[in-house]
């Protein structure tokens, strides 16, 4: 390791242990949190089974930066060359729509020997697998409804795709010895106010009861629900919105997921983390970036990812926590956006670790809010960046900017002759 990396790692030591951190601790504790990648990055949300099928679900990607993934094999290549840059050991979260397999089959017909390559390639990668149904970018989604449909034939059949997807994660789970956090969300709603909007969250109850009422078991499987405040074609109505879910999930033993990128832009989801694991085993985070509305863009290090860190860390609520990542930006190099996003979630972490919690916490009970303000404002500026250098220098991941070296480079030996191909064939 470089000699000045070290020092700097151990003069870090020096100032934060003279407030009871341990920091070699705190890197241990790091080190075994996974972040789970979302595969739709490296693609665009285009997936596998139905190529040429336009987004929809009030989901768009903008940009078209050259070399984006066209197999599961380039996927999987991507996604290895993101994975070498990040320190630790991690996940990959797949949606249905990403089978590898050459066999034509709709989404209710999905099996788990139709992602058995990418089952192989995480073996082989030591890594986990998680899971999404994929209630958008199909004809049967095509006037915005899914699991609350008011047609019963087109309401079963996503019923029967959310059934698949659970044995699929379940075998997930039991082959990769870790749990498959399986995450369902429909767009579901009307884009103007709507007469009735009770019965479609009823149907919408009814459906998820059918799909929930096979046994999985929870050592392999973890089943999670998401809302969503509004969405393109959905502005005035969502059938799943947070009341909605957060009451269905607490009801039936299932996991809230928040999206930070699904509420009103005067809400935040650290904010609610604790009321909810207050009253819930388990919490999905996906992590993203709202600008204006749930545009989902790369993850920086702005005030709300530290917030959402600092509410895990110092609640002492990582353990049931699972931790997403949730944007897909065309606009510039897929891998980079994964790199950028994935580092950024794991600095934040690293950041509430390397602060005095139970120090501040004594200050606030005391009513000292002098000195909480002072301590929290100092910390600001003590040198997490050079524990954040050795904790990548150790991991056997580039320092700092180092990484984008290693992506420029990816760029020109395979995503520019991948993009030539492209446009020549």
């Amino acid at each position: 390791m470089d000699q000045q990396i070290q020092k700097s790692y151990e003069d870090a030591k020096t100032l934060y242990a003279q407030h009871g951190i341990d920091v070699d601790q705190a890197l241990d504790k790091l080190a075994q949190i996974k972040i789970s990648l979302h595969c739709w990055q490296g693609d665009d949300v285009r997936g596998f089974l139905f190529r040429d099928a336009e987004l929809s679900g009030g989901i768009a990607v903008t940009g078209s930066y050259p070399g984006r993934a066209a197999t599961p094999d380039q996927l999987r290549d991507d996604l290895e060359k993101a994975l070498s840059l990040i320190p630790g050991k991690h996940k990959v979260n797949l949606h249905a729509i990403y089978a590898d397999t050459e066999e034509k089959v709709d989404l209710d017909e999905l099996e788990p020997r139709h992602f058995q390559r990418w089952v192989d390639w995480a073996k082989d990668q030591g890594l986990g697998l998680d899971f999404n149904p994929t209630y958008f970018s199909h004809p049967k989604a095509a006037d915005g409804f899914t699991l609350s449909h008011a047609d019963e034939e087109i309401r079963q059949f996503w019923i029967r795709h959310g059934k698949a997807s659970r044995r699929i994660a379940e075998h997930f789970g039991r082959e990769l010895g870790q749990p498959c956090v399986t995450n369902s969300w429909v767009p579901d709603g009307y884009k103007d106010t709507p007469v009735d909007r009770l019965s479609p969250r009823q149907r919408l109850r009814d459906s998820l009861d059918e799909i929930f009422s096979e046994e999985i078991d929870p050592l392999y499987n973890i089943d999670a629900v998401e809302s969503k405040l509004f969405g393109l074609g959905s502005e005035s109505y969502v059938v799943g919105s947070h009341e909605f879910y957060m009451g269905y999930a607490l009801s039936r033993g299932k996991s809230v997921c928040l999206d930070a990128g699904h509420f009103h832009p005067t809400e935040v989801i650290s904010n609610k983390l604790t009321s909810i694991l207050m009253f819930s085993e388990h919490l999905l985070l996906h992590v993203s970036r709202p600008v204006r509305w749930d545009s989902d863009h790369v993850v920086t290090m702005d005030d709300e990812l530290l917030e959402i860190a600092r509410e895990l860390v110092r609640g002492d609520l990582l353990p049931r926590t699972s931790i997403g990542l949730d944007f897909f930006d065309g606009s510039i190099n897929h891998i980079a956006a994964w790199v950028i996003g994935t580092r950024n979630t794991i600095k934040a972490l690293l950041r509430a670790m390397l602060e005095p919690v139970d120090e501040l916490k004594r200050i606030e009970l005391a009513g000292d809010f002098t000195s909480r303000l002072a301590l929290t404002e100092e910390f600001k500026s003590y040198p997490f960046g050079a524990v954040w250098d050795y904790y990548c220098a150790s991991q056997g991941v580039p320092v700092r900017e180092q990484w984008l070296h290693e992506v420029k480079r990816y760029e020109e030996q395979v995503l520019s002759a991948r993009y030539s191909l492209v446009q020549n064939s």
